[in-house]
């Protein structure tokens, strides 16, 4: 697939390609160039609610937390 550098050096990513590789807006991609050839790596991402979720052991829902939190009666 092609696309054209525009005037602000910005390229198009294809959609088919940003589809198959899951990129979607706020996707961080790492530039690089080996042997001459321009390389685009998506970054690991890794969301910050999943990576802390059930870390406690708990299956609590949320106003039950606060009653443990606060002791509401």
């Amino acid at each position: 697939m092609k696309a054209v550098v525009g005037e602000r050096g910005q390229v198009t990513v294809p959609k088919r390609m940003r589809l198959e590789l899951g990129i979607k807006p706020g996707t961080v991609l790492d530039f690089s160039v080996k042997e001459g050839l321009l390389i685009a790596q998506k970054e690991a991402y890794e969301d910050n609610f999943e990576a802390i979720y059930g870390c406690l052991g708990k299956r609590l829902k949320t106003d039950e937390i606060m009653h443990e939190l606060r002791g509401d009666s």
